[in-house]
């Protein structure tokens, strides 16, 4: 055997390949939903609005289930958590596809985000585990996987169900998926279940949790970060088109590109940030990548052509692809708080930046336009810069 394919094995352990495929398998699951929603709404007879409900739906259950799902962490280590949660999610499509009625597509789909919500927490708070365990960061790469999952669910849905059909496409897709959780199962590492005495670690910390009923100023500043930072995301990818083609002049085709030069880049990025944050550390790293960030979208706000906002777009997903994961990695450390119970408050207020800020963006939008809105989410991120001294408890998994 080769010393590369040696060192190769050495970085994807059991446990770190296993959590890799469950966030491959959390985004093929997403990835996949979209291409049906066309045929979704036409089954169903649904209108925009009355779909704009339904997608509705899908966010109130991710985020109630983000809510509740880091006690159940805290009792039962996130090993539990995910398994039972990937396995029910499973299927979750093809039931979809076979919901008869609009109330019962809308609990279905109620379910559906709830199920990927609360995958999204568990598996997070797994990566931080696996994190310890190796005392190396794996949390950009993991997210890197969840991009890679998207990607592909989107890119084979809109493929299968032109060859076969919405039926066999959800057959399909639940069939993949079951492969990925089946081979993740037996590997996914089996956390401690009660939190350890972090406090020695920190013992000036000012702003240390002490439980449910006072999480701390740590955890909600940490919560902010996430919400600044996944923001632009979402005002990218629902936004970023109509501000090409209303703007900016750009033809359909390329108005497209603003969230695929994004995606693409960010997907790219995470691949490298484990690497580059255990050599810079999380702090400098988060620092250096909101700059990058902030360059990007005020290239994006001041473009003069749909080139150079694409490219802005671009250098945007480059900037925020760590800075998320360093996120869920220091919520995950944070000191005195029961055991996930952190990355489900953060991550219940990052994800509300993707699935409730683009709403008020594009009602500010209609008074001062698009470009004005990506200059003003620059303030935003210089503000999270400021707060980037949090960031340090990522870290700990290497310095411990």
């Amino acid at each position: 055997m080769s010393e590369s394919s040696i060192a190769i094995r050495s970085l994807m352990t059991r446990e770190r390949s296993a959590v890799s495929l469950i966030f491959l398998a959390n985004g093929f699951l997403i990835g996949s939903w979209a291409p049906k929603i066309p045929e979704f709404a036409s089954r169903l007879g649904l209108d925009e609005s009355e779909l704009g409900l339904m997608i509705l739906c899908f966010g109130i259950g991710s985020l109630c289930a983000m809510a509740l799902v880091g006690v159940a962490i805290a009792r039962n280590g996130s090993q539990q958590v995910v398994r039972i949660l990937a396995a029910i999610a499973t299927p979750s499509l093809l039931v979809l596809t076979l919901a008869p009625s609009i109330w019962s597509a809308a609990l279905v789909l109620f379910a559906l985000g709830a199920l990927i919500g609360g995958m999204d927490v568990a598996m997070n708070a797994n990566a931080v585990e696996v994190e310890k365990q190796e005392r190396r960061a794996i949390m950009s790469s993991c997210h890197g996987f969840w991009s890679l999952g998207g990607v592909l669910g989107a890119a084979l849905g809109g493929l299968l169900i032109s060859v076969f059909g919405v039926f066999t496409h959800s057959l399909l897709v639940s069939l993949l998926t079951a492969i990925m959780v089946a081979f993740a199962w037996p590997r996914v590492l089996a956390d401690p279940t009660t939190a350890p005495a972090d406090a020695a670690h920190h013992p000036k910390d000012p702003a240390r949790p002490r439980g449910l009923s006072g999480l701390g100023a740590t955890v909600w500043l940490t919560g902010i970060i996430c919400l600044i930072m996944m923001t632009p995301e979402g005002a990218i990818l629902d936004w970023g088109a109509l501000y090409m083609r209303q703007e900016l002049g750009a033809s359909p085709a390329m108005s497209g590109l603003a969230f695929g030069a994004f995606s693409a880049a960010m997907a790219m990025m995470r691949f490298m940030g484990d690497l580059v944050r255990d050599r810079f550390g999380a702090v400098r790293t988060f620092r250096v990548s909101s700059l990058l960030a902030i360059l990007g979208l005020s290239l994006a706000g001041m473009a003069p052509s749909p080139a150079w906002a694409i490219a802005g777009f671009a250098i945007t997903g480059l900037g925020l692809a760590n800075t998320v994961p360093i996120a869920f990695s220091a919520a995950g450390n944070l000191p005195g708080l029961p055991r996930g119970l952190a990355i489900s408050v953060v991550t219940f207020m990052g994800y509300s930046g993707i699935l409730f800020a683009p709403s008020i963006i594009g009602f500010i939008a209609e008074h001062t336009g698009f470009a004005v809105i990506y200059l003003s989410l620059t303030v935003l991120i210089a503000l999270a810069i400021g707060f980037s001294g949090i960031t340090r408890h990522a870290d700990r998994p290497t310095g411990s």
